[in-house]
């Protein structure tokens, strides 16, 4: 029984056909085809998915208005403003950003109020250095007279009136410790709405965001190790900070989900922002597998694949096979097959 064979010459035009039996019988490369040797290899193989990207920066926050009046100042956009500084001011005053989550500032605050923005206000002034002297508990949602001197520090700081209270327009309450501002809802000299959002801005953290098909889903894991390709040609290490659960439709019809990833080393990635980047992903691995080049393979008329073997006298065989694991960042693929064995030499087309 004879086997017919089609290999696509890369370096040439169209194609050549050899016969060869499934005993492994002798088939010669014609003079035509431009071709050389490669190594049936066995070691770990890879299966990796390469997906385009988006490097940007990771959390989106906002910071919501409650001082009424007009703006007389704004930071810059790409500034980054720690907890404890003056984000903007209003009527030329200023108004202090502190990390917050659980409440907004809604109300005017002094001695002996409780509530979560109190306990908030705490935390904050503790973690920026006001608490000098160790007497604010992080957790108290107290205010208390440690409260009261830790205020009145920030207040000396600000170089205004010294009164140990704050009005609900005087902070401003964000829930991360340090933003990067990435967006300004007003201009300079306009009016300061209470209640409405007046600054954006994200954490200084580096991510990638991808979307990748949503068949890859279950085979992401968090900690997953990846390459990041950058704009500049260079590559960076990374890995998969979380894994969407809602499935995207494109117009395509393909369907994809979110993917977020943390670069390994922030300050490899520059300081470029929606840059486009490539991202390898490795979804699946073996170990002790047998590969070649991709290239290596040929299509064989009546389904399946084969290689084209080299032997130590010259001659050539061909060995149907049966592929595993695609590395399509690497070219290569995984290969079992009847006599098979590492170091074998295979016939590829050169370019």
């Amino acid at each position: 029984m004879t086997v017919t064979v089609v290999m696509i010459v890369v370096s040439g035009t169209g194609y050549y056909t050899a016969t060869a039996g499934h005993g492994g019988g002798k088939t010669k490369t014609p003079s035509s085809v431009t071709t050389g040797m490669a190594t049936v290899t066995r070691g770990t193989l890879t299966a990796r998915t390469s997906v385009s990207g988006t490097l940007t920066y990771a959390g989106s926050y906002q910071a919501v208005n409650q001082a009424p009046g007009v703006i007389t100042g704004l930071p810059k956009l790409g500034q980054v403003v720690r907890q404890g500084q003056v984000l903007y001011r209003v009527n030329g005053k200023p108004v202090v950003f502190f990390k917050g989550r659980k409440t907004p500032m809604y109300r005017d605050l002094k001695r002996d109020m409780t509530g979560l923005d109190v306990q908030e206000l705490n935390a904050a002034l503790v973690a920026s250095g006001y608490d000098v002297d160790g007497s604010i508990s992080s957790d108290s949602d107290t205010y208390t007279a440690a409260t009261v001197a830790a205020v009145k520090r920030l207040q000396y700081d600000l170089d205004v009136k010294q009164t140990g209270k704050l009005g609900k327009g005087d902070v401003v309450f964000v829930g991360a410790a340090k933003i990067r501002i990435t967006g300004l809802q007003v201009k300079l000299g306009g009016q300061a709405q209470p209640g409405a959002a007046i600054i954006t801005g994200s954490s200084t953290q580096r991510q990638v965001n991808v979307d990748v098909d949503a068949s890859l889903q279950d085979k992401l894991k968090e900690g997953q190790k990846v390459t990041i390709t950058l704009p500049n040609g260079s590559s960076a290490k990374g890995s998969v900070a979380s894994v969407g659960t809602v499935v995207k439709k494109a117009p395509s019809g393909r369907s994809t989900v979110s993917v977020a990833i943390t670069p390994g080393d922030s300050k490899a990635t520059g300081d470029l922002d929606q840059a486009p980047v490539g991202v390898s992903i490795t979804t699946e691995s073996v170990d002790g597998a047998l590969m070649v080049p991709v290239n290596a393979l040929l299509a064989l008329l009546g389904g399946g694949y084969g290689i084209e073997v080299v032997g130590a006298d010259g001659s050539h065989h061909l060995m149907p096979v049966t592929l595993g694991l695609f590395d399509g960042t690497a070219g290569t693929v995984q290969i079992t097959g009847k006599g098979v064995v590492p170091g074998q030499k295979v016939v590829v087309p050169t370019s």
